[in-house]
C-alpha cells in the first residue's frame, strides 16, 4: 500500500507533491505554482509494494520505502531511492522525502560520452576532438572559471599556435551550447565559466 505524506508546503486537504494515502504532518500554503514544480515522490512499504518498488525503479521515480523491523532494507536503489526502518519519527520520513524532491528536481550534469556527444538530461549534441576537451576541462569544474592557459593546455598538448584559435572555439561552443541549456561566458582577464542557463 503506498502512502501519500504531506510535506511543510502542502496544505491539509490532502494535495502535495508525494502519491497515495494521506498522512498529514503539517500545515501551511504555498501557491499552486511552487506545489506543481515539487516532485512527487511514492512511499511503499516492503514487502507488500515489492512489484511496484520495480515499477517505480524502471520509471527513475523518486520513491521512500518503509522497511519493517523484521525485513531486510532493499538493495540496488539509485540516487531517486531512500529508505527508512520502522517504526519512523515522522520528521526524520519528512526530511528523506524533501532530500529526495531535491534530487528529482536537481538539475542534470552534463558528460561527454566516448563518442564525442555531450548530453544533458536526455538532450545531446556532437562535439568536435578539440572542443570535446576543451568542455571536458570546464565541466569538470561546472560553474568555476577555468583559465584561458588551463584550456588552451588540454585543447593542444603539443602548444596553440595563437589566442585567437582558443577564442573561435569557444565561439563555436557557445553556439553548439545553446541548444543544451548551457552557457559559457568569458570572465575578462581570468577565463570561462560554463553554467547552466
Amino acid at each position: 500500500m503506498s502512502r501519500r505524506f504531506i510535506a511543510m508546503w502542502g496544505d491539509r486537504s490532502g494535495s502535495s507533491g508525494c502519491r497515495g494515502v494521506d498522512v498529514s504532518m503539517a500545515s501551511g500554503r504555498v501557491d499552486d505554482e511552487r506545489r506543481r514544480a515539487v516532485a512527487e515522490v511514492t512511499i511503499v512499504t516492503l514487502p507488500a509494494d515489492s512489484e511496484l518498488l520495480n515499477t517505480l525503479r524502471a520509471a527513475g521515480s523518486p520513491r521512500l520505502v518503509l522497511v519493517p523491523d523484521d525485513t531486510e532494507p532493499p538493495i540496488g536503489g539509485d540516487a531517486l531511492e531512500d529508505w527508512v526502518r520502522l517504526p519512523a519519527d515522522p520528521r526524520e520520513v519528512h526530511a528523506r522525502i524533501s532530500t529526495l524532491q531535491l534530487r528529482a528536481t536537481a538539475r542534470p550534469h552534463p558528460f561527454i560520452d566516448e563518442h564525442g556527444c555531450l548530453h544533458v538530461d536526455d538532450r545531446w549534441i556532437a562535439i568536435p576532438p578539440i572542443e570535446v576537451r576543451i568542455l571536458g576541462v570546464l565541466i569538470a569544474q561546472l560553474g568555476q572559471v577555468v583559465g584561458t592557459a588551463e584550456l588552451a593546455a588540454e585543447a593542444w598538448p603539443g602548444g596553440l599556435s595563437s589566442a585567437s584559435q582558443l577564442r573561435v572555439r569557444i565561439l563555436r561552443l557557445r553556439r553548439r551550447l545553446d541548444a543544451l541549456d548551457l552557457e559559457l561566458e568569458t570572465v575578462r582577464g581570468e577565463g570561462y565559466v560554463l553554467h547552466h542557463r
